[in-house]
């Protein structure tokens, strides 16, 4: 038989952000937002209007909450980035959840134990897959690759964004729209998370801190445009950072709760840095997934401080301001790493503030946000079910 060819690895670029969060619906007010003092309460996405990115009220009112997130975030992405050109069939959408399209399952029992199963809208399935976001945002601007969907938790944008860029490094796809999308604020939703006692009793999210006490629940959608790095310089895109790798682990421990000793999160971030051909010294700054839950901080701090060591680099959790917008946390939070190199600056960990002294040592950001040296950055997202997911960003060079 022939040798099969040598791949070679190819450079991916990101060329364009797009969210919609809690603190901020565009990259300069979520920005902003993540350097304030952060709101009381659920961190609910205030003042949406879904209208610009849909033709007429009728396609918004077949959209679910969580679709038009996506749809949204997509649109600002691709307006920085300008849409890229070439075949479609080597163009991509990966677009990941944790729960899917919840608020209109719950209107529309409502609607079948009050008015009979005939009124049941005939757009419920529809609305609620978890894929609705990819294909809508596939069919938006023409992208005949891989149109895919990943719901592994909250580790689902994290591994979105990982996927995404390996389509591109194997020489697959030429760009991929890659991202994640959340709207599971529903009665139901904040119930059950509520008496599952993973909810802040006070509604205060403490990454890290002694008197943490669960997470603020959240919404909202992150979006990237991923490129291969020589056609993104070829077409004159700016190019605002680099995927230099990702990986992704299970705990195989517990159906929510992390391994205590983060034995899976350990292993994720070390394939991440050998994907990344990097070594530990090398990550300036952590983005910890830092949900402000007891067991799941103790074991990310445990992890990182035994991959890095102490100091270590820069560990900061945003999920102090944004609160947890579970699968779409990590796309979120991918886009404040890139943010955070175009600043020089990142953003603190607010409500941190006590040191938890049975916690291993990290250098927390904290108080305000820390000047820097752009470097290698690495995103951490776990999820229910022991899902672990890591991706390494770089300024570009």
């Amino acid at each position: 038989m022939p040798e099969r060819p040598i791949s070679v690895r190819r450079r991916v670029a990101v060329t364009g952000l797009g969210v919609v969060s809690a603190c901020g619906i565009g990259r300069e007010a979520f920005w902003d937002g993540l350097l304030a003092e952060p709101p009381e309460g659920l961190r609910r996405v205030d003042d949406f209007d879904p209208s610009p990115f849909y033709a007429n009220p009728k396609e918004v009112r077949r959209a679910d909450r969580f679709e038009q997130f996506s749809t949204a975030a997509a649109a600002e992405a691709v307006a920085q980035s300008g849409l890229p050109t070439g075949d479609p069939v080597r163009m991509g959408v990966i677009v990941g959840t944790g729960i899917g399209g919840l608020q209109t399952i719950e209107d529309q029992t409502i609607v079948r134990y009050e008015k009979g199963p005939r009124r049941v809208s005939p757009f419920l399935i529809p609305m609620v897959m978890g894929n609705a976001p990819a294909a809508a945002v596939s069919m938006r601007y023409g992208f005949q690759g891989p149109c895919e969907n990943v719901v592994t938790a909250c580790a689902a944008g994290t591994h979105s964004v990982a996927n995404a860029a390996r389509l591109i490094s194997s020489g697959r796809c030429t760009a991929v729209i890659a991202g994640s999308t959340e709207a599971a604020m529903t009665e139901t939703g904040v119930a059950g998370f509520t008496n599952m006692t993973a909810m802040s009793s006070s509604l205060t999210s403490r990454p890290f801190d002694a008197r943490r006490d669960g997470f603020v629940m959240s919404e909202g959608a992150g979006m990237l445009v991923l490129e291969e790095w020589d056609s993104a310089v070829a077409r004159g895109a700016t190019i605002l950072a680099e995927v230099l790798g990702g990986a992704s682990t299970a705990d195989a421990h517990h159906i929510t709760a992390p391994a205590p000793d983060g034995s899976g999160a350990i292993a994720c971030i070390e394939l991440a840095l050998e994907e990344a051909g990097l070594s530990p010294s090398d990550i300036v700054q952590v983005n910890a997934h830092g949900t402000s839950t007891p067991l799941n901080d103790a074991a990310e701090a445990t992890a990182i401080n035994k991959v890095f060591g102490a100091p270590g680099p820069a560990v900061t959790s945003i999920k102090g301001v944004i609160g947890h917008a579970l699968g779409a946390a990590g796309s979120i939070e991918a886009v404040a790493v890139v943010l955070s190199m175009q600043k020089a600056l990142i953003p603190p960990t607010a409500g941190y503030g006590t040191p938890d002294p049975e916690m291993a040592p990290i250098d927390i950001v904290a108080g305000a946000a820390r000047p820097w040296t752009p470097g290698p950055t690495l995103s951490n997202s776990f999820g229910f079910g022991g899902h672990n997911g890591c991706v390494i960003f770089a300024p570009p060079s």
